[in-house]
Formats: C-alpha cells, sequence, structure tokens
C-alpha cells in the first residue's frame, strides 16, 4: 500500500509556475554550467559520429576514467579527501587544477585511442556491419565500468578507491560568489566552468575548421575513399579524432567534479554520457558547434524543467525536449556539418 502511494506522489505533475519565475536567472546560470560540461562530452560523440558514423556508447566510459585519473594524479601528489577546502592560495590551486585535469585528460585520452585501436579497428578492417560497431560499443561501456569496479579497490594509492558508492570529496575550490546577476549569485567555480568549456569548445571548431589535421578530419568524414587517394592517413585521422574527444571528456571531468565532488564513481559517466549524446543529437550530431549549442540549451531547458515539474522531471524533460525538435527537424538545431552538407 505504501508503494503505491510513493509511486502516485512521484507521477502526480504540479506545475510550479512562480518557482520557476522566482528562480529564473539562478536556473539559468546552474542550467549554463551543467550545459557546459554536456557540450564538452558531446563534441567527443558528435566528431566520432562525423568521422565513423559510429555511436561512441562508451565515451561515457571515458569521461568516467576521466575523473578517476584526475582523482588518483591528485592523491599521489599528496592530495587527500578532506572536508574543507583546499585554502593554500590561488598559485597553489591553479597549480592543483592544472595538475587534475593533465592527468584525467592524459587518462581519459589515452582510454578512447585504446578503445579505437582495441574495439573498433579490427571492425574496420573486416568491413564489418554497422551493428557490429553498435553491439561492440554497449559491450564495452559495460566492461569499462565493470573493469574499474573492481580493479580499483586493488589500487595501491588509496584503499578506499572503488567499491559500490563514491569516492572521498577532493575539494580543491570552494565555491565563493563573485557578482550577481538580477539578485542571482555567480560563484567562482561557475565561471570556472562555462569558460574554460567555451574556450574548450570553441578552440575545437576552430581546430576542426581551420588547421591541416582539421582538414583531413573533414575530408575523411566526407568521403575517407577519395581522402585515401589523395594522400590522407584515414586511421591517423581517426585515431586523432577518438583523442581530441578523449581529451575533451577528461577536461569535461575535472570541471564536473569541481561542482560535484563526490560524484566520483565508476557507474558516474552514465545518465551523463546519455545527456551528452541526447545534446549531440539535439544540436545536429557532426557539428561541432551544435554538439555546443545542444549541451548549452539541454543544460538550461532541463533546469528549467526541475523548476517546473519538480526535480524528479529533471532527466524526462532532457528527453523530451530532443523528442520535440527531431519531430520538427531530425537533423538537429544546426544540422550536420562534416558530412554532406558538412564542411
Amino acid at each position: 500500500m505504501v508503494e503505491l502511494a510513493v509511486t502516485y506522489s512521484a507521477a502526480d505533475i504540479h506545475f510550479n509556475v512562480q518557482a520557476l519565475i522566482d528562480g529564473f536567472w539562478g536556473l539559468t546560470i546552474e542550467g549554463l554550467a551543467y550545459g557546459s560540461i554536456y557540450a564538452l562530452v558531446a563534441v567527443g560523440y558528435t566528431l566520432v559520429y562525423g568521422v565513423l558514423r559510429l555511436i561512441n556508447f562508451a565515451h561515457s566510459e571515458v569521461f568516467m576514467l576521466g575523473m578517476f585519473g584526475q582523482y588518483i594524479g591528485l592523491l599521489v601528489l599528496g592530495f587527500t579527501p578532506a572536508g574543507d577546502a583546499y585554502s593554500e592560495g590561488m598559485v597553489m590551486t591553479v597549480l592543483y587544477l592544472l595538475v587534475a585535469g593533465l592527468f584525467g585528460m592524459a587518462v581519459s585520452g589515452s582510454a578512447a585511442v585504446g578503445l579505437e585501436f582495441v574495439a573498433y579497428r579490427p571492425l574496420r578492417r573486416r568491413n564489418a556491419k554497422p551493428l557490429a560497431f553498435l553491439i561492440s560499443a554497449i559491450g564495452m561501456s559495460f566492461i569499462l565500468q565493470e573493469v574499474v569496479h573492481y580493479l580499483l579497490p586493488r589500487v595501491p594509492v588509496d584503499p578506499q578507491l572503488g567499491g559500490a558508492s563514491a569516492q572521498p570529496a577532493i575539494t580543491l575550490v570552494n565555491p565563493v560568489e563573485q557578482f550577481s546577476i538580477f539578485g542571482s549569485p555567480v560563484t567562482n567555480v561557475t565561471l570556472v566552468v562555462i569558460i574554460a568549456a567555451l574556450v574548450l569548445g570553441i578552440g575545437t571548431d576552430t581546430f576542426v575548421n581551420n588547421t591541416r589535421l582539421g582538414r583531413g578530419i573533414r575530408s575523411v568524414a566526407q568521403d575517407s575513399d577519395a581522402a585515401l587517394l589523395m594522400g590522407v592517413s584515414r586511421d591517423r585521422v581517426i585515431m586523432v579524432t577518438f583523442l581530441i574527444g578523449g581529451l575533451l571528456a577528461g577536461a569535461a571531468a575535472l570541471l564536473y567534479t569541481l561542482r560535484f565532488p563526490t560524484a566520483i564513481i565508476y557507474s558516474g559517466g552514465f545518465l551523463l554520457g546519455i545527456k551528452a549524446f541526447s545534446a549531440a543529437v539535439l544540436g545536429g550530431i557532426g557539428n561541432v558547434r551544435g554538439a555546443l549549442l545542444g549541451g548549452l540549451i539541454l543544460g538550461v531547458v532541463e533546469n528549467y524543467g526541475a523548476a517546473l515539474l519538480g526535480n524528479q522531471w529533471k532527466d524526462v524533460v532532457s528527453f523530451v525536449l530532443l523528442i520535440l525538435v527531431l519531430m520538427f527537424r531530425p537533423t538537429g538545431i544546426l544540422g550536420e556539418k562534416l558530412g554532406k552538407a558538412r564542411v
């Protein structure tokens, strides 16, 4: 009887318009921070799809490995979990942030390249059907989760690593209000997340559109056989594509744990990865700018939905938005760009 009551309560939708109006600017700011992280992870999905026509569902685990990479890197340097934020001055804080970011990006970048080499390259060489790639991607997602779940408690760095619960928090930056927008505070952490994500996202778009290697990526995306005849190494381009996606996922992992220091867990990339993939599709999968735009929109709209309908409907709002956009624009908001209609 109790279970029925709980089910009914969760399913009973109440539109709290006043909460949305009152918290509009705060919800927008927080949504942009969430969306910035979605956008960075979404770029990895969109690049791989643009080049290989492959949905790399294991990319969420590349993000997860980036979180553990930065965590272990800091532990190796002697930065132990504590309840209070690190307070040894700005210079040392920035140094630790850079070290954490480099460790996370190195781990996630290596994982992405290794994933391509182990799971996808053999299938390509055998001209496997798209379904084989999809099954391989889903399988590698679960394998990476369970390998991390099994191995981390045995890592000598810290006996608390791994297990079924999140790791003890490592808090490098304590959120401090810098200014307010219409009464809604903007913290230093929010600023770092949004600015860093935009710089990395715009930098990636510039790299793809204005460098020689970027032209190679676009040529393989448009016609891999013609690119091969023109002297472009398809394997090299694909490896670089996975590497870029992995590095961005590692950077996103650092930004994510800045906001959620206790969120590092072996299954921590699963839901975020699904939302990032949704952001890539929303913006137009295969389009770097579309992934960035889709991530920002998704982060903001799901925050609005949580205020309007209740936090339990936050994830539902994200996917309903995706369905509604695809009903009227199947190629996403900005459409494709790396392939046929791609640059």
